[in-house]
């Protein structure tokens, strides 16, 4: 279909694929069963204006957990879903944001709640006593991601609050241990698997994914013999006898592919080779590593894409930056990027503080006034893009380009360091800091005012940090495109730029696409909107 669809879980037994199902980027998904064979979809639950997200699959195939802000649309409630009789059942609904991390073996539920953008408090639940167990990060302000472990009680957890990197941890007993290696990476996902006999996990080794296993019991690492030499490996899922593991490749070379390790012979098997008919994957450019200095003399990574004519001709650069501001530019297949690239434009995407990846105290750099200080690697990636790309004494043009947390710091290009960039494409990015506190939807108010600030403390701030605030610098043209039905960041960022701009007569173009919300999820408006950017930058850059 043409909504954005995907596998959320596929039942142990094998029977049934648990389908997750939008409408229109309205980000308010139903939850569906599948016959793996194809066939119609099963509704589990799908409500206008409601949330319904699937949490976990017992041992047995018998029940599938959910949540769902259907209570209170700042709350997710816990529901479980029993297959053979199609009924859902409340199981928990305390205020607050809640997922199920994991079930025991004696329906035993580990329950996430999330208190920040990146904080949690870490439960146990019974639901037969009713009885909700505190086991870490209560009142803190603290990264915690949890699973049950392969022994009854024990209890895996992921933390930075006891150094700079996300480690593991076993909790048993009430006793906290390090478990795997010490690595100056943090450790970006983790499970055991349904056979307990691995812990299963991956790091982010500056921006590159690499697979680790351990023994589920004696913590002991086990090899993985698989991808070497890509830019990611990635365990994806185990089968429940603990016989094979899926692992996702990305080796820049092509789309990502899946090959399946049979443990016992340490042999693997490629399930898919991926083609792309319409053009030589093996011609996209890769990116390296590299760094540019902030003005404090951070040094900031960076991953350029270079057309092989750049080498020693002037071209035109785009500066990318990344959404989150949580998230992180990665290296490996980019179609987007290629496009940039294929069009004749260097293709930049920096790592500034505030991006994940690199360390707690890279990170929270940029926690709520503190943007303050750092807001600055905006511009100076822009000084470091002309002095770097320059051929002859001659530099080169320089636009920025983003979306959702990279279109706001397109807007903060534009206005706050008005004469950095030569142009501008912001995609659903955030205009006054202000307005978007108060209107992005209410399941998400809290977790961003932990990551931009609070509306009333922090005002003065908030207003410092909002593009809006500097409308009167603008100097270079604009193009901002929005999905109507955004929930996250709501057209009216976008509605109010323009129109503020329009009336100051500084050039700037809209596109609203009424049938996407955050972002493009439909093909032909995907196309559309990277088509939209390179074409406005090509008027801009390449034939000002």
């Amino acid at each position: 279909g043409e909504d954005r669809t995907s596998l959320s879980g596929i039942t142990p037994d094998g029977r049934w694929l648990v389908v997750s199902r939008d409408r229109r980027g309205e980000e308010n998904p139903g939850l569906y069963l599948m016959n793996p064979e194809g066939g119609p979809l099963r509704p589990i639950q799908h409500k206008p204006k409601v949330q319904t997200q699937a949490e976990a699959i017992d041992d047995e195939s018998r029940t599938i957990y959910y949540s769902a802000n259907d209570k209170s649309a700042d709350a997710y409630a816990i529901y479980r879903y029993d297959i053979a009789t199609g009924v859902s059942e409340l199981v928990f609904a305390e205020p607050g944001l809640w997922h199920v991390s994991s079930v025991a073996r004696d329906g035993t539920l580990l329950l996430h709640k999330d208190t920040g953008s990146l904080w949690a408090e870490i439960f146990t639940f019974s639901p037969k006593t009713k009885a909700l167990t505190p086991i870490v990060g209560q009142g803190e302000r603290e990264d915690w991601v949890a699973v049950f472990g392969a022994r009854d009680g024990e209890i895996i957890l992921r933390t930075n609050k006891f150094g700079e990197f996300r480690r593991l941890y076993s909790w048993f007993g009430g006793k906290l241990t390090p478990i795997g290696l010490e690595e100056p990476h943090d450790v970006l996902s983790f499970y055991v698997d349904r056979a307990r006999t691995r812990l299963l996990y991956a790091v982010n080794d500056g921006g590159y994914t690499r697979a680790r296993a351990l023994d589920a019991h004696s913590y002991a690492p086990i090899p993985v013999p698989v991808g070497e030499g890509a830019d990611h490996v990635t365990p994806a899922s185990t089968t429940p006898d603990g016989r094979f593991t899926t692992f996702e490749i990305d080796d820049g070379k092509g789309p990502r592919r899946s090959v399946v390790l049979e443990w016992a012979k340490g042999t693997t098997v490629a399930w898919t080779r991926p083609s792309t008919p319409e053009i030589d994957a093996t011609t996209f450019a890769r990116a390296s590593l590299e760094f540019y200095p902030a003005r404090d003399g951070a040094k900031i990574p960076v991953l350029v894409r270079r057309p092989t004519s750049c080498a020693s001709a002037l071209c035109p650069v785009i500066v990318s930056f990344h959404g989150g501001p949580e998230g992180q530019a990665l290296p490996g297949f980019n179609v987007a990027a290629q496009a940039f690239v294929d069009a004749g434009f260097v293709y930049a995407e920096p790592n500034v503080r505030g991006s994940d990846g690199f360390g707690k105290t890279w990170i929270a750099a940029d926690d709520g006034p503190k943007r303050l200080d750092v807001i600055t690697d905006i511009e100076d990636a822009a000084h470091w893009a002309r002095k770097a790309f320059s051929v002859g004494g001659k530099e080169p043009k320089v636009g920025v380009y983003g979306g959702s947390y990279g279109g706001y710091s397109v807007l903060m290009a534009m206005t706050m360091f008005a004469g950095a960039y030569d142009a501008g494409v912001d995609i659903v990015g955030i205009s006054d800091l202000r307005t978007f506190l108060r209107n992005t939807a209410p399941y998400r108010r809290p977790l961003r005012i932990s990551e931009y600030g609070d509306p009333d403390k922090d005002a003065d701030a908030l207003r410092k940090l909002s593009p809006m605030t500097y409308l009167d610098r603008v100097k270079a043209p604009l193009f901002i495109q929005q999905g109507a039905t955004d929930p996250r960041v709501p057209a009216g960022e976008a509605i109010q730029m323009h129109e503020a701009l329009k009336k100051r007569g500084i050039p700037s173009e809209l596109a609203v696409f009424p049938d996407e919300g955050h972002g493009a999820s439909k093909r032909v408006n995907r196309v559309k909107m990277l088509g939209n950017s390179i074409a406005f930058f090509q008027r801009t850059l390449q034939n000002p």
